[in-house]
């Protein structure tokens, strides 16, 4: 596992670095997958480099990336060796110039998650999670806020391209609002989990596609959250790759927020 380790962050900062010089010196292209979602070419080259290093290092390993092999996601399972990947993490912060993005990349073998690579270049933070070892920013051990009052606590989420459900989305965050002190938004589901893992968030909730959190939620479990969901699970899934109604919390915000963000009428 270090070896896979040490290769996934060395990618992560080669991916990384090659985002950041695109933005820098490129003129970007721009489509929309299913007409909403934004893809640029950076997508495109950081998907290419990631998934031609995996193959080459790892012939006999899965991959599930948002950009080259998003359907190998449908009926995901961790049992054999599969690299989850988003090559950038927030495409839209980054196509507007903010520098709220970042490379996910998450490895999973024998039924869990074993490693998560979170690494924003914009402000050269690298954060890993390793399976039973803790988790860390920069070479640095993190853990999750202390935080047990939910009227001090800042809560993040996010909002999907597909407006279909947002009368639903927006009272939770009415209800959300009404109790915390207040919210965040970054724009990166990956990492508004990592930030967190590091103490600077308290809790986050939303529905994601694998990709955007396999990673960053190794991290903030290994930094000491609860990492579950405010609905059932459907029977048969693996909590670890469900990706509808995801929360993730220090262990005293997730047992206030569950019982808010929970379906029930009218909500």
């Amino acid at each position: 596992m270090e070896d896979i380790a040490v290769f996934a962050i060395e990618l992560a900062r080669e991916t990384g670095e090659l985002i950041r010089r695109e933005r820098e010196q490129a003129e970007l292209s721009y489509s929309y997958k299913q007409g909403t979602e934004l893809v640029t070419s950076a997508d495109l080259k950081a998907d290419s480099l990631i998934s031609e290093s995996i193959h080459r290092k790892f012939p006999e390993h899965r991959l599930v990336s948002e950009e080259s092999t998003p359907e190998a996601a449908i009926g995901e399972t961790l049992q054999s060796p599969v690299w989850i990947v988003d090559p950038i993490d927030g495409t839209v912060n980054y196509a507007h110039g903010h520098n709220q993005s970042a490379v996910s990349i998450a490895f999973a073998d024998a039924g869990r998650v074993r490693l998560g690579v979170v690494y924003n270049p914009f402000t050269d933070e690298m954060f890993v999670g390793r399976s039973g070892l803790g988790a860390s920013l920069n070479d640095r051990p993190i853990r999750v806020s202390s935080e047990t009052q939910l009227n001090r606590a800042i809560i993040a989420t996010g909002f999907p391209y597909e407006k279909q459900g947002i009368d639903a989305m927006i009272d939770r965050l009415r209800v959300i609002l009404k109790h915390c002190a207040d919210v965040r938004r970054l724009g990166s589901a990956a990492l508004d989990i990592c930030w967190l893992a590091a103490g600077r968030l308290d809790g986050y909730y939303e529905s994601l596609s694998l990709w955007d959190f396999s990673a960053a939620r190794l991290i903030a479990l290994e930094a000491g959250a609860t990492c579950g969901h405010f609905s059932e699970v459907p029977d048969g899934i693996d909590p670890q790759v469900h990706n509808k109604d995801l929360l993730i919390a220090n262990p005293a915000l997730f047992e206030q927020l569950q019982p808010l963000l929970k379906p029930r009428a009218g909500l």
